[in-house]
């Protein structure tokens, strides 16, 4: 009986697994926990058969001094152990990496698969490869000779890898190597440095006469090395596909009409095995198109949107990307008459979308691809009206109308009653819808008084919001002949909205932006308890979504912050914190 096992365990394992567990845990959902326990389980029954074989025909040992006793099969407890805590570190690794990806973006199908990257060559290729490596290996058995272990590597996670590689190649091969290659690679030279130290101490042994006898470096086995390689693309390559079938699964409500919160493995397996070639190309390409809006235009809100799952997280980037779609047609419109046109078009789409007539979908598809330009179609194609009312909808484009009045020469913002009407038109809208598919999609028990006492301080949340963005955007704005600080408080410091397209960065114009961050803040902090009533799976997220756009409020406190393209940027790791310490709350 010995401890030398269970203290690399203690020394070199466990710790990465304290580390990443306390880095991880604000973003860990109940699904992440079942796709762990989903790889941990897999990995424990796939290995110890070969483990325990390998054991047996002595190809590698655990001399009695170095382990407690215990054992299931021949194989020791340690290395029972090691199965979990490997594939739970490495999975964790992967969690972090892929947490802000959207991996509905990365499915091709039937249309997209013949694109330049020619995915389907890929494939074959690669699984040529992979059946000329299980034959080579099974080649190394037969001899029993040098390469008996490096063989049985090949033979037992050859099928493996193959299975999963024809059925997730589309995103093994599309997804950043932030999410693919950095989870293998990193653990595995972990795992190098460890083996090496144990094999030096003996706490494990590998026979001469099963090895090739080549090392990667002094005390390290090239079988070793590889080994550690091989599980860690299997167990990445395990997670891909599981997000794979997620993917599937959600972005494809027809053919997939309920997805349960925890997929059982029959969904998955059923979602690995839908043909491509029903794949719904222009729903791929239309949330292409939404994300990369997301991306470019609202960096708090892309952070935020990496909180959410599943279809709500889906629902949400679509109806931005159509927020933000409605907007830019009105914004560049090229005179105030095209505008204009544009809303009436915007209008007219609305009340076909909520119009009660047979084959309105048809007329729906037909007034779009009529009505607007080819990049703003997937926009209205895809925002989920379904489950949306039409009033926050309705209220929203006639927000637009405000940002019209500008072109007369007028300023319409006259005193704080007509601001607050504008920032709820154009903001609390929004909110409201959030909250909507927020609710659409929980399970969730609030009660019909609850959800509406929760949209109406969404509501009021979003004005808090807009006018924090009023208070950043005062010298963009200004570009655009606009001034939305109310007349009446220009006024009471001797100023006109001229005076503020003069100079939007004069001393009184500055006392104006913090009185709007005060008006902002007060409103924000009365608001704000309604978002812990709202269903566990999206309080957390919506919670980092408010506080990401608040912390813009906090940073235009502050002097010497960054201005980008004439805004106050936060910084990424600040955004990070504040999202990561908005989760902790639960």
């Amino acid at each position: 009986m010995g401890w030398d096992y269970a203290l690399v365990h203690l020394y070199y394992n466990i710790p990465p697994a304290a580390l990443l567990t306390a880095c991880y845990y604000p973003f860990c959902t109940k699904l992440d926990v079942y796709k762990i326990l989903f790889l941990v389980i897999i990995a424990v029954a796939s290995t110890t058969p070969w483990d325990s074989y390998l054991i047996r025909r002595r190809i590698w040992t655990y001399p009695s001094d170095a382990i407690v006793g215990p054992t299931l099969f021949n194989i020791p407890a340690e290395e029972i152990f090691f199965f979990v805590i490997q594939t739970y570190n490495t999975s964790l690794l992967y969690l972090l990496a892929s947490k802000p990806t959207f991996h509905p973006i990365y499915l091709r199908g039937g249309k997209l698969l013949h694109d330049g990257r020619r995915l389907r060559t890929w494939r074959w290729i690669a699984a040529v490869f992979l059946v000329a490596a299980i034959l080579l290996g099974a080649a190394m058995i037969a001899q029993n000779g040098r390469g008996l272990y490096m063989g049985l590597i090949i033979v037992w996670a050859g099928p493996f890898i193959l299975s999963l590689w024809m059925l997730a190649y589309q995103l093994l091969i599309n997804l950043p190597a932030s999410n693919t290659l950095f989870p293998v690679l990193a653990p595995t030279l972990y795992l190098w440095i460890v083996d090496t130290i144990a094999l030096r101490r003996g706490t494990w042994v590998i026979q001469s006469g099963t090895k090739l006898g080549w090392h990667m470096w002094d005390g390290l086995d090239v079988e070793e090395a590889f080994f550690f390689l091989v599980t860690n693309t299997l167990i990445v390559f395990g997670l891909v596909a599981f997000d794979n079938a997620l993917a599937i699964l959600n972005t494809f409500p027809c053919q997939f009409p309920a997805v349960a919160p925890l997929p059982s493995p029959v969904q998955l397996v059923k979602a690995l095995l839908f043909s491509p070639s029903h794949y719904q190309d222009d729903r791929i390409l239309g949330l292409q198109e939404a994300l990369k809006r997301l991306r470019k235009k609202s960096r708090s809100f892309y952070l935020a949107s990496g909180c959410f799952e599943g279809r709500l997280r889906i629902d949400l980037i679509l109806l931005y990307s159509f927020c933000r779609v409605a907007d830019d047609l009105v914004d560049n419109a090229s005179s105030g008459a095209e505008a204009r046109q544009w809303i009436v078009k915007l209008t007219e789409y609305l009340d076909i979308c909520y119009s009660k007539t047979a084959g309105k979908s048809t007329s729906r598809d037909a007034f779009i691809r009529s009505a607007f330009p080819a990049q703003a179609q997937s926009a209205l194609l895809l925002l989920p009206t379904a489950y949306l009312s039409p009033t926050p909808l309705h209220d929203l484009v006639r927000g637009f109308e405000t940002d019209l009045d500008f072109s007369t020469g007028q300023f319409p913002i006259a005193d704080e009653p007509k601001l607050k009407i504008y920032g709820s038109r154009v903001a609390g809208t929004v909110a409201e819808l959030c909250l909507e598919l927020a609710f659409h999609h929980s399970n969730g028990q609030n009660t019909q008084q609850e959800r509406q006492e929760i949209v109406q301080a969404g509501g009021r949340m979003g004005i808090a919001l807009q006018y924090v963005n009023i208070a950043r955007d005062i010298a963009v704005d200004v570009k655009n002949n606009r001034v939305y600080i109310p007349t009446s408080w220009l006024d009471s410091k001797g100023l006109r909205p001229e005076d503020v397209l003069k100079d939007p960065s004069s001393l009184m114009v500055e006392a104006l932006r913090q009185r709007l961050l005060d008006e902002a803040m007060g409103i924000y902090e009365e608001a704000k308890g309604a978002i812990e009533l709202l269903p566990s799976q999206s309080r957390g997220p919506m919670r980092v979504a408010v506080e990401s756009y608040v912390e813009i409020g906090r940073l235009l406190r502050e002097s010497g912050y960054k201005v980008k393209a004439g805004r106050a940027t936060v910084p990424k790791r600040r955004r990070l914190r504040v999202a990561w310490t908005a989760l902790r709350k639960g």
